[in-house]
């Protein structure tokens, strides 16, 4: 049940407007203060889902209220109530924070619109912090080893600033977790963190992947297309497996590093972007560089920062850490019990030769879990998990 409060010294207006949204909707549940500092004390101590506050009233006005809600309770929406000379007030609240304002003596209609729309907001808000949640959920970084605890720390000082991030390590071992973590704690969290696995992308299409192209630039080319690049404008791109991008395109890359400009396939048009880069390889670059396939500069400009993630084999102290996640994890999505594992058998995993590292693992677990007995033995391990 959505919860309202209203906030006005005017007892006339305030019992408007709670009959107003009380007959309305027996599902709305209706509060009341008649000054801004009760009103503010109630904010602090109690959950609205929507505050509607005069803007003129003593002890504490509309703005003063608006200015410290949205320090207490920054999500809550609220809407101005503003007299007829309060409306040049009512407008400045909007860039404060304020949902909207209406105006006295209220609209019926013009005030359940604003209420309704103020609500919706509020619960779409709450549905983002959410999914939110669930997507940092999935890019968890599990481990208490001492490389997986210098990574954090490391992701830590690096995230809050632009600085270039390159991420190597062999297959499988989460090179893709790190980038993820270093954008959600940046000051880009609410930019988009746009993926290239750039092993993925055939070789002549991988500048229009990246650039975009304008229509008649190639045959399929029927329509201008915006790259990856300019949808990650204000946000991140990360370029995975970078060590195997062509070297055009890697021209093309360090000239959008240098420059902050990139140019659609066809055409000669600037278009600024303002992205932070993150790269990850398996490949060691300083060899490529050697071999003629990589761009010694373009390994410079992405190397400002190196964080190197450990094989499973070298951080052997996490796997209990990760089989637990796992078994948890595989159980929810497949919607049965959750299994234990033996000490015999975690034991037995962590002797194991994880040559396809966190990947290979959460394979084998999920395998352990579909064909194991009600605790996973060490005689399911060797039965299941066997190479």
């Amino acid at each position: 049940m959505p919860k309202i409060l209203v906030i006005e010294d005017e007892a006339a207006i305030r019992r408007v407007l709670v009959k107003i949204l009380s007959e309305e909707n027996d599902t709305y549940k209706v509060e009341e203060c008649e000054d801004g500092l009760s009103g503010v004390e109630k904010i602090k101590n109690d959950d609205f889902d929507l505050v509607l506050c005069d803007i003129k009233m003593p002890k504490m006005d509309g703005v003063e209220v608006l200015e410290a809600a949205k320090k207490i309770k920054p999500e809550i929406p609220i809407v101005m109530i503003s007299g007829h000379g309060d409306l040049d007030t009512a407008v400045n609240t909007m860039r404060l924070g304020a949902f909207d304002y209406i105006s006295k003596p209220p609209d019926l209609n013009r005030l359940l619109n604003t209420v309704r729309n103020a609500l919706d907001r509020k619960e779409l808000v709450v549905e983002n912090k959410i999914l939110k949640k669930k997507v940092s959920k999935k890019y968890e970084m599990i481990g208490e080893s001492d490389a997986i605890v210098q990574i954090k720390d490391m992701i830590d000082k690096v995230a809050p600033t632009d600085a270039r991030v390159l991420i190597t390590g062999p297959n499988g071992t989460g090179k893709e977790l790190v980038a993820h973590w270093l954008h959600e704690k940046s000051a880009r969290a609410k930019g988009n963190l746009i993926e290239v696995n750039c092993a993925a992308i055939p070789s002549e299409l991988i500048e229009s992947e990246l650039f975009g192209h304008v229509k008649g630039a190639f045959t399929s080319a029927n329509k201008d297309r915006a790259g990856k690049f300019e949808a990650a404008n204000g946000g991140t791109i990360f370029l995975d497996e970078i060590g195997d991008m062509s070297l055009p395109a890697q021209a093309k890359v360090l000239r959008a590093l240098q420059e902050n400009k990139i140019q659609r396939v066809g055409s000669d048009k600037d278009i600024k972007v303002d992205v932070r880069i993150v790269a990850a390889t398996n490949k060691n670059l300083k060899q490529e560089i050697e071999d003629g396939k990589f761009r010694e500069d373009l390994y410079h400009r992405l190397a400002v920062i190196l964080i190197k993630v450990p094989a499973l084999n070298d951080r052997r102290e996490d796997i209990p850490l990760l089989i637990n996640h796992f078994t948890q994890k595989i159980s929810e999505e497949q919607g049965t019990a959750n299994k234990s594992f033996s000490d015999k058998a975690v034991k037995l995993l962590q002797e194991y030769d994880w040559t396809g590292n966190i990947r290979e693992l959460r394979n084998v677990v999920e395998r352990l879990i579909i064909l194991g007995g009600a605790e996973v033995s060490e005689q399911d391990v060797k039965a299941f998990a066997s190479k």
